[in-house]
């Protein structure tokens, strides 16, 4: 069957799996990154083990370096292979969590898991980076790291979690969002805005070009009030820019990992950043999210993930994944409830939208429904809740 990913001189043999669409191998990230043949993958969505946070169990992990500063080296140099390997009209959508200072003087929590991965790893001293209690800004650092390298930072999103788990602090804020860098190899990159729009929420106005047939000034003059008072612009015909900030609220994983972001978030970085038939690429592959986005998106696909346990969960959500290319818009996409293999996120005869838990009434189609009202479905769709799910 043919690779997702033509083979080059020093390709390894034998993926741990491979069909017509994925391929996975297994290994450490960096090492199987630098047998890949350049230019060979057209989009990059990762999320790779934050620094300090999770032992997962394995020999050779990412995420338990001695200090910040050398996991931020770490993933220099393994994002330096990574841009070897992509594509020059290609893009790199990173996600990074961050931790605060601590000396050390925890050991690591006891796991209970079927991985063996404890939730909270051995305490490092990281006082000489940040003072005790101080945020060491972790992503920002592999941004600024990156970007030194030769990456061309063009976004900071914030991905905003509407049920972000509720923290024991009381000396701080809680944290509810995290970062996914969008990254570009060259200044001239493949990006489509258009089809991850939103519906516009605003009134129709009028474009650029109606507004001078009405013979009004074309800018809104010094003292900033010549424009003002006779109606605002039209948005663009697909729809409005989804901004920097997306909510997307996370999803119960109910298998052994646990550090999984929500289907939501590859969908759109794909669907932004590559074309039906495109190589998308996760040297961290973990559960295969990214994986069956690409999938359900009509992309090829390849992870490389350590854990063979992972690689076995990658392919059962590979499996049940829509394979082939899809007609809707992305907006489309996430409208159309498909409930995934752990069943719907809440209880299904309750609305699904942000602060809403009203009973949901019988369709007369009998159609599955997610939202008590059209009202609380546009609430949803705007708050970016996104409830696509892996067939």
């Amino acid at each position: 069957m043919p690779a997702a990913v033509p083979p080059g001189p020093n390709y390894m043999a034998e993926p741990y799996y491979q069909d017509k669409q994925a391929t996975l191998y297994l290994g450490d990230a960096l090492t199987v990154l630098a047998a890949l043949p350049d230019a060979c993958v057209n989009c990059i969505v990762t999320s790779p083990p934050y620094w300090g946070l999770r032992d997962y169990g394995q020999p050779g992990q990412y995420g338990l370096e001695d200090s910040p500063l050398a996991y931020v080296e770490t993933m220099r140099v393994v994002f330096a292979q990574a841009r070897r390997v992509l594509a020059g009209d290609g893009t790199l959508w990173l996600n990074l969590g961050d931790t605060y200072a601590n000396r050390a003087n925890a050991a690591a929590s006891k796991s209970f898991r079927a991985d063996s991965a404890a939730v909270m790893p051995a305490r490092v001293n990281a006082t000489a980076i940040a003072p005790r209690k101080g945020l060491l800004m972790v992503p920002e650092r592999v941004a600024m790291a990156l970007s030194d390298d030769g990456w061309i930072l063009r976004n900071k999103i914030v991905w905003h979690k509407p049920n972000a788990m509720p923290q024991s602090v009381t000396d701080r804020l809680s944290g509810r969002y995290e970062h996914v860098f969008l990254f570009a190899k060259s200044p001239r990159y493949h990006f489509d805005l258009d089809a991850i729009r939103e519906p516009a929420v605003t009134a129709p106005g009028r474009t650029w070009a109606q507004r001078k047939a009405a013979g009004e000034p074309g800018r809104h003059g010094l003292a900033g009030q010549a424009a003002l008072g006779r109606g605002g612009f039209s948005a663009a015909a697909a729809g409005r820019n989804p901004g920097d900030v997306w909510a997307m609220s996370t999803r119960p994983y109910p298998e052994a990992h646990f550090a999984t972001f929500p289907i939501d978030l590859p969908l759109r970085c794909i669907t932004a950043g590559t074309r039906p038939g495109d190589v998308v690429l996760d040297p961290f592959s973990g559960s295969g999210t990214t994986g069956a986005a690409a999938r359900i998106l009509g992309r090829r696909y390849l992870g490389i993930e350590l854990n063979p346990t992972y690689h076995d969960l990658a392919i059962t959500r590979l499996a049940k994944a829509c394979a082939g290319p899809r007609n809707e818009t992305l907006h489309e996409l996430v409208r159309n409830e498909t409930p995934g293999p752990a069943g719907p996120v809440r209880n299904e005869t309750r609305c699904q939208a942000p602060r809403c838990d009203n009973p949901i009434p019988k369709a007369r189609t009998g159609r599955p429904r997610r939202f008590c009202s059209p009202a609380c479905r546009a609430r949803a769709h705007r708050a970016g809740a996104v409830l696509t799910h892996i067939r």
